[in-house]
């Protein structure tokens, strides 16, 4: 019987996060793996096929430089490319001042981008003013 109070502790935490809608490109397989991330850690997603992603970036306010291949949408934040859950999570509980999180570019070994020698890489919080690291990371882990 120790299985049913694990599963409601794992309902409870999937309760508290907002549910993310995520943007793609169909015929892209990282962004897969990235939301396969996000659903293991507790995420509620769901993915819209975009094959024009430029126009949204541009509505949600991401920065060209931090552009990267897919966009979410959580708790009025922005979410940009391979940012780990940890990253999402921490954002939805501190609620900085800012329009959301990026990872630039495709960082080996970044959530969705496993293989290879993981790469150090820099979160950042962007929105009014300068981006700000808001954290770096190794896989999916602070660093």
């Amino acid at each position: 019987m120790v299985a049913a109070p694990l599963l409601a502790v794992s309902h409870a935490r999937a309760e508290t996060l907002p549910e993310m809608s995520v943007f793609r490109d169909p015929s892209c397989g990282c962004c897969h793996k990235w939301v396969e991330h996000l659903r293991a850690n507790g995420f509620s997603v769901t993915v819209n096929d975009a094959p024009s992603l430029k126009a949204i970036k541009a509505r949600l306010g991401v920065p060209v430089e931090l552009a990267a291949c897919h966009t979410g949408e959580i708790g009025g934040y922005v979410v940009e490319g391979h940012v780990p859950a940890a990253a999402v999570k921490r954002l939805l509980a501190e609620k900085p001042a800012g329009r959301g999180l990026a990872v630039p570019g495709m960082p080996v070994g970044s959530p969705g981008m496993e293989g290879g020698e993981p790469e150090i890489y820099e979160v950042m919080l962007f929105g009014e003013g300068a981006p700000q690291s808001f954290g770096r990371f190794r896989e999916d882990k602070a660093v």
